[in-house]
C-alpha cells in the first residue's frame, strides 16, 4: 500500500514537472498558437459586439466606444513597461498566462451583463500586452537574421485569426443566436489558457533567470514616462518610437470604429463585413510572410518600414475620401500591404537590445502602442461626434457631408502618417563608427534600465545591430 502511494506521488511529480516544462523546446510555433487562439476568440465576437454596443449605448455610440477603448489603451500604456521588465526577470511563460487570461476574461460577460462586459474590457487593458511578451519570447528563441521573419509570421497569424472567425461568428449569430457565439469564444479562450499551462515551455534561459532572480524592479523601470525619457537618450530608438506613435495612432482609432463605419455609413451588411475582414486577412498573411521576407532581403529594414507607411497613407486617404463600397474594397487591399510596417519596426527595436532586455524593450514599444490605443479611439470617436456621425438605429445612416469628406478621422490619420514617414526618413540606414566601451555601456543602460549585462569591449556581442546594419 505504501509502495502504491509512493508510485502515485512520483507519477504526480512527473506530470507536474512536464506541465511546468511544456512540450518540446520553446519555438516560434508555440507563440503562433497562443496568438491565434486569443484573437480567434475575439474575432468570433465581431458581429455580436456591434449589436451589444448599440443596444447598451444607443446614443453617442461612436464616442462611448472610443472612450472604452481609450481607457483600455491607457491602462496598457501604464502597465506594459512593468510587465516587460518582470518577464525579463521571471520568464515569459507565466506572463503569457496572465496576459491571455485577463485579456479574455470579459468574453463570457457579454451576454451575462453588458455593462460589466464593457467595464471589464476597459480594466483588462492593464494586462492586454500579450504581443510584447510574445515578441520577447520570439527574441529568446531566434537569432537576428530570423527575427523579422518570425515577427512577420506572428503578425500574419494575427491576421489569419481574423480571416474566418468573424464570418463564423456572423453565421452562428444569425443561425443560433449570440449566446452560442459567446460560449464558443469562451471555450476557445479556455483552450488557449490550457495550452499555455500544458504545452508552452519557458523560453528565457535558466542562467539568465538565475542571474536576475530576485533583482529588484525599480519604479524607474516600471514608470512608463521614465521609459519614454530613456528613449530620448538614443536618437535612433527615439526616431523609431516617434514613427510608431504617429503611425499607430490612426490605426488604433481605425480598429475601434471602422466596422461600425462600414455598417452604418457605407451600408455594408454583417456578412459583407465578415467577407471584407476575410479578404484583408488573407492578403495580410501573404504580405507579412512572403512579401515581407522578400522586402527585408532586398531593400532592407528601414526601406520596408517606409514602404509600409506609404501604403498606410494611401489606404487612410482612400477610406477618408471614398464614398462607394468598391473604394472600401480597394483600400482594404492596400491596408493589407501596410501591415508589413509593425513586424519590420519590431525587428528594428529588437535588434537594438541585449538578449536579457527583450521584454523591457518590447514592453516599451507596446506601451507606446497602448498609449495610441487609448488616444486613437477617443480621437476618432470625438471627430465622428463633431461631424454628427451617430447611430440612430441598426440601419444605415447618410451623413450630410457625404459628398465632401465621408470619413474625416481617416483623412486626419493619413496626415499623421505623412509626418511619421518624414520622421522615419531620418532613421539611420548606414553603419556608424563603433561606440567606445563607456558609450556602449551607457547606451545599454539608458535603453534597458537597471538590469545591465554589457558585453566586453571587442567581443562579438559588442555592437548595436540596429546601428551596424539595416538589412536583417
Amino acid at each position: 500500500m505504501q509502495t502504491i502511494k509512493i508510485v502515485k506521488f512520483e507519477l504526480f511529480v512527473c506530470v507536474m514537472l512536464q506541465v511546468r516544462q511544456g512540450i518540446g523546446k520553446p519555438s516560434v510555433y508555440h507563440a503562433v498558437v497562443v496568438i491565434f487562439l486569443e484573437f480567434f476568440a475575439w474575432g468570433l465576437l465581431t458581429t455580436p459586439m456591434l449589436t451589444v454596443l448599440h443596444e447598451t449605448f444607443p446614443k453617442h455610440t461612436f464616442l462611448i466606444n472610443g472612450l472604452i477603448q481609450g481607457v483600455k489603451g491607457l491602462l496598457s500604456f501604464m502597465s506594459a513597461p512593468l510587465i516587460g521588465a518582470l518577464s525579463d526577470v521571471w520568464g515569459r511563460r507565466s506572463f503569457l498566462l496572465v496576459t491571455v487570461f485577463f485579456t479574455c476574461a470579459p468574453i463570457p460577460l457579454m451576454r451575462l451583463s453588458p455593462w460589466w462586459y464593457f467595464a471589464m474590457i476597459s480594466l483588462s487593458g492593464t494586462f492586454s500586452v500579450t504581443f510584447s511578451v510574445i515578441f520577447a519570447y520570439i527574441a529568446d528563441v531566434t537569432d537576428v537574421r530570423e527575427r523579422s521573419t518570425a515577427y512577420g509570421l506572428v503578425s500574419a497569424t494575427f491576421a489569419a485569426s481574423l480571416v474566418t472567425s468573424p464570418a463564423i461568428g456572423a453565421y452562428l449569430s444569425a443561425s443560433y443566436g449570440d449566446n452560442l457565439v459567446v460560449l464558443l469564444a469562451t471555450l476557445i479562450a479556455l483552450a488557449d489558457i490550457c495550452f499555455i499551462l500544458l504545452a508552452v515551455p519557458e523560453s528565457l534561459p535558466d542562467k539568465m533567470r538565475l542571474n536576475t532572480w530576485g533583482a529588484p524592479i525599480s519604479w524607474e523601470q516600471a514608470d512608463p514616462f521614465a521609459s519614454l525619457r530613456k528613449v530620448g537618450q538614443d536618437t535612433t530608438v527615439l526616431l523609431i518610437c516617434i514613427t510608431v506613435f504617429l503611425s499607430y495612432l490612426p490605426e488604433a482609432g481605425q480598429y475601434s470604429s471602422f466596422f461600425l463605419y462600414l455598417r452604418q455609413v457605407i451600408n455594408f451588411s454583417p456578412k459583407t463585413i465578415a467577407v471584407f475582414i476575410g479578404m484583408v486577412g488573407i492578403l495580410s498573411i501573404l504580405a507579412q510572410t512572403l512579401f515581407l521576407t522578400l522586402l527585408m532581403r532586398t531593400i532592407g529594414n528601414k526601406n520596408t518600414v517606409l514602404l509600409g507607411l506609404g501604403f498606410q497613407i494611401l489606404q487612410l486617404a482612400w477610406y477618408g475620401l471614398g464614398s462607394e463600397p468598391w473604394m472600401m474594397w480597394a483600400a482594404g487591399a492596400v491596408a493589407a500591404m501596410s501591415s508589413i510596417t509593425f513586424p519590420a519596426v519590431s525587428a528594428l527595436v529588437s535588434c537594438s537590445a541585449d538578449p536579457d532586455k527583450q521584454g523591457l524593450v518590447q514592453g516599451m514599444i507596446t506601451g507606446i502602442r497602448g498609449l495610441c490605443n487609448g488616444l486613437g479611439p477617443a480621437l476618432y470617436g470625438f471627430i465622428f461626434f463633431l461631424f454628427n456621425v451617430e447611430l440612430s438605429g441598426i440601419t444605415s445612416i447618410q451623413p450630410d457631408y457625404k459628398t465632401t469628406i465621408p470619413g474625416p478621422p481617416f483623412l486626419l490619420g493619413a496626415c499623421t502618417v505623412v509626418v511619421a514617414f518624414l520622421v522615419a526618413l531620418f532613421i539611420p540606414d548606414h553603419p556608424t563608427p563603433p561606440a567606445t566601451p563607456c558609450q556602449t555601456r551607457k547606451s545599454s543602460a539608458s535603453l534597458a534600465g537597471a538590469h545591465t549585462n554589457t558585453p566586453l569591449p571587442g567581443s562579438d556581442d559588442d555592437f548595436e545591430p540596429l546601428l551596424e546594419d539595416s538589412n536583417v
